[in-house]
């Protein structure tokens, strides 16, 4: 259950995903740079919202986190999807009327307008008009754009200062992407120019100064001169955090020090895949705020640094510490618990996201809403109408 992040919501087979951030990579290629947690909370009732005509006849069907204030709100009329967004007070600002829409970075957000992408302003105007295939959150400056399966950057006034000629290109992490060129991945800096030659199988951001890469099927790391500081010899690892990262071979975990050095014995093994499900949780997650979820004898429980468990074993599921808060399944419903392990917020939740600038979006009986830290109701499940 760790919390996972998509750039950019969107439709495929009127089924909406939605993002939950953190990182576990295979040598599937491209590797992806998304973390763990994959939505499970399908066959959702939608919610009503009133006050307004036209939302009075569409549902809210999604409620995603909160970035510089705003949050991607999205509802379904029964055929399709519209997305737009809301406020911390439970306004809806912006309202739903794109096709996809990605979360607010640098007072910007990539939306979908007919079947292409451009930016709005934190006041809903377009402000780079919808002219690309594809477009993600601003990073370091700089957008990923795709057009016609080529894939560029743009800046904030929507000049193209990198063109789309990349077979598959990543957003910017610590000043270099990840691009691929003739089937192999390398990394640009900000002008476009390569920084490290393309000959990867797969290649991750750079996080802490290392970046996974792929050579003959096994996973190691690089520097940001391209040289090969942690010999490729794992089946999955995650990128560095707070100085270690997780790693995998054969079907146990553990973690790994920026030497390459094993930090944590390759200890926790992974539970068999679920009939029917297209995603495997991980035994072991990144750290976060000095703890990392792991799975002991069929639970979850919380160790630190040393490897030593300092929240026990009692979970289904637990997911990664956000703003001093993890998810965590009991008896099949979500609460959340303080980093001493403390159930501050009851399991009682269908679906939970993270807590982000300190609300969290969840569901109880098929409605969404919105708590604080005390785990209070701030926004209700009708939108429009102030708490």
């Amino acid at each position: 259950m760790e919390w996972r992040e998509l750039t950019m919501i969107v439709t495929v087979s009127k089924i909406a995903f939605f993002g939950l951030a953190l990182i576990i990579l295979s040598g599937a290629k491209p590797i992806s740079d998304v973390d763990k947690f994959q939505p499970e909370y399908k066959n959702r009732l939608f919610l009503t919202a009133n006050n307004n005509k036209q939302m009075q006849e569409m549902q809210v069907a999604l409620a995603g986190r909160f970035y510089q204030g705003l949050a991607v709100i999205g509802f379904s009329d029964g055929s399709k999807y519209k997305f737009g967004y809301l406020n911390q007070k439970g306004k809806i600002i912006i309202k739903p009327q794109f096709n996809g829409a990605g979360k607010f970075s640098s007072g910007l957000a990539p939306v979908g307008i007919g079947n292409k992408f451009g930016y709005i302003n934190q006041t809903g105007t377009v402000v780079i008009k919808p002219e690309f295939d594809e477009a993600e959150s601003f990073s370091e400056g700089l957008g990923r754009i795709g057009i016609r399966a080529r894939y560029g950057y743009v800046n904030k006034l929507g000049k193209v200062v990198i063109k789309p000629q990349f077979e598959y290109a990543k957003m910017f992490s610590e000043n270099l992407a990840v691009v691929e060129i003739n089937g192999k991945t390398g990394y640009i800096d900000k002008t476009g120019k390569v920084a490290i030659q393309p000959q990867f199988n797969g290649a991750a951001s750079f996080s802490e100064g290392l970046a996974a890469v792929e050579v003959k099927g096994k996973l190691g790391f690089i520097d940001k001169t391209g040289k090969i500081v942690i010999k490729p010899q794992f089946d999955e690892v995650a990128h560095f955090s707070e100085g270690l990262a997780v790693v995998k071979i054969k079907n146990k975990y553990g973690y790994i020090d920026k030497l390459g050095n094993v930090a944590i014995p390759l200890q926790f093994e992974q539970a068999e895949m679920k009939e029917n499900s297209y995603y495997q949780e991980p035994a072991a997650f990144s750290f976060s705020q000095g703890l990392a979820s792991v799975r002991i004898d069929g639970k979850r429980a919380y160790i630190n640094k040393n490897g030593s468990v300092v929240i026990s074993t009692e979970f289904t599921r637990a997911s990664n510490f956000v703003e001093g808060m993890a998810g965590i399944e009991i008896d099949g419903k979500i609460g959340y618990i303080d980093l001493t392990g403390k159930l501050v917020i009851p399991a009682k939740f269908e679906w939970a996201e993270p807590f982000s600038e300190g609300l969290a979006a969840v569901v109880v009986n098929s409605e969404w809403g919105y708590i604080n830290r005390a785990g209070k109701y701030v926004i209700r499940a009708n939108f429009n109408k102030n708490p």
